[in-house]
């Protein structure tokens, strides 16, 4: 089973920044897929950024210009750098693995962007 930890969730203002952090623990499958999804009030969860085993980047059409998807592989980490932040992207923000074998889900890191 893989653990998932985020972190970097914070109060911002419109415009402003942040970088937030998925720490895995456990043993990675060489075939996965990571991401990044985000819950608000009263909304279903969606998908926000997508990243798999072999590179690919899936985002949702909200976050294209203005976020990105990263890892690193030997920190086993996965990353969301969020830029122009708009105060509809205030939401919980969860990190999910996905293999064959697992589907797991850190326990989320409040992004809330006002001024």
């Amino acid at each position: 089973q893989v653990q998932l930890v985020e972190s970097g969730g914070d109060l911002v203002q419109p415009g402003g920044s942040l970088r937030l952090s998925c720490a895995a623990s456990g043993v990675i499958s060489s075939i996965y897929s990571m991401g990044w999804y985000r819950q608000a009030p009263e909304k279903e969860r969606e998908l926000v950024a997508q990243l798999t085993s072999f590179g690919l980047t899936t985002y949702a059409d909200s976050a294209k210009g203005r976020f990105t998807i990263s890892r690193d592989n030997a920190k086993k980490t996965l990353y969301l750098q969020m830029n122009s932040l708009k105060p509809e992207d205030t939401a919980v923000y969860y990190c999910n693995y996905r293999s064959t074998m697992n589907n797991s889900w850190g326990q989320g890191t409040q992004v809330t962007v006002s001024s």
